[in-house]
C-alpha cells in the first residue's frame, strides 16, 4: 500500500507544565501568531494552539527535561529583518549553516524549543 500524504496538519514543540502565559506573552504577543481553540478533551492536558500559515503550531504542557536538535522550520518572506526584530526583542538567535537554495536562521523561544525560519533565495 502507498500511503498518501496531503500536507503537513500540525507541529507540536513543548513547554513546561505552568508556562501557558509565558509562552502566549512569546508566540501570540512577539511572534503575532493567532490563538485557535483546543478541543475540550484535550485542554486538561495544558498547553494551546496556534495558527500559523496553513498549518497548526501546537505548545505542550510537559515535564521538560532535556535539549534535542529537533526543530520545526517555517518558510518566511524578509527573513532578514524578522531576524533583526527577534534580535532587538532579546530573542537568542542561532546562526545555521548556509544552504545553497536558503537564506535560514533559527531562534529559541523562552523554553529553549528551536525554530527554523527560511527565505528562498532569489
Amino acid at each position: 500500500m502507498r500511503i498518501i500524504f496531503k500536507r503537513l496538519n500540525h507541529v507540536q514543540i513543548c513547554i513546561p507544565k505552568g508556562g501557558e502565559t509565558e509562552a502566549r506573552k512569546f508566540y501570540c504577543g512577539l511572534l503575532g501568531l493567532e490563538e485557535i481553540e483546543k478541543p475540550e478533551d484535550l485542554k486538561k492536558n495544558g498547553g494551546f494552539w496556534l495558527k500559523i500559515a496553513d498549518i497548526e503550531l501546537h505548545i505542550g504542557a510537559e515535564d521538560v527535561k532535556n535539549t534535542s536538535k529537533r526543530h520545526p522550520a517555517f518558510e518566511i518572506e524578509n527573513v532578514e529583518k524578522v531576524k533583526v526584530y527577534l534580535q532587538a526583542a532579546g530573542v537568542r538567535i542561532k546562526e545555521d549553516n548556509p544552504l545553497p537554495e536558503f537564506y535560514r536562521f533559527s531562534f529559541y523561544d523562552p523554553f529553549n524549543n528551536r525554530i527554523e525560519l527560511l527565505e528562498k533565495r532569489m
